[in-house]
């Protein structure tokens, strides 16, 4: 494994190939048999990888001419009461590696990038949603420093991603929210 991938800002006319990258990424689903439909399912829109490459918030790892994996994120403010109340987050919406990439500290790497760009701009943490018992998702967030918020620590902004989460038809009872907090805030 390497965790040197070099990680920069994505490009505008970078954005129409983060789908491709997202459903290649999504295939592994695939081997899931109740989750093997998100394999199939919709991915990130061109538009909103745009809107992540305006804010800053969107790196990918380039290999050759080709992306082999990307962070499409979105500053927060958290409302309601809780550690990050009233505080900046960067909220990871999808990151994706190709098939080809996985296994070699790419994932890792973006994480850290987006951790370290959080933490540059005095954010209080970073945060996501992802699977419980798939072992690419949180386990793998757990090893990257991430820790899974019990029900009483949600946001009213996290709650409301996972209801979201819901209504499209993931499984509600197989989804979390994970959190790796990156400055002390006083």
């Amino acid at each position: 494994m390497r965790d040197d991938w070099p990680v920069r800002p994505a490009r505008r006319d970078e954005a129409a190939l983060l789908p491709a990258v997202e459903t290649a990424s999504g295939a592994v689903f695939r081997t899931i048999p109740d989750l093997a439909w998100l394999a199939d399912g919709d991915v990130m829109p061109v538009a909103a990888h745009l809107a992540a490459i305006e804010a800053g918030t969107c790196w990918v790892v380039a290999v050759g001419d080709g992306i082999a994996g990307f962070l499409s994120a979105r500053v927060a403010i958290e409302d309601g009461a809780g550690i990050d109340a009233g505080l900046a987050v960067l909220h990871v919406w999808e990151m994706s590696v190709t098939p080809a990439h996985q296994g070699r500290g790419m994932g890792r790497a973006l994480l850290e990038h987006a951790a370290a760009c959080a933490e540059a701009q005095a954010m209080a943490a970073v945060t996501l949603t992802t699977f419980r018992d798939v072992a690419w998702n949180a386990p793998f967030y757990a090893r990257a420093g991430f820790a899974t918020l019990p029900d009483a620590a949600l946001t009213p902004r996290l709650r409301g991603v996972l209801a979201a989460e819901a209504a499209h038809g993931l499984p509600a009872a197989r989804r979390c929210a994970m959190r790796r907090a990156v400055a002390a805030v006083f």
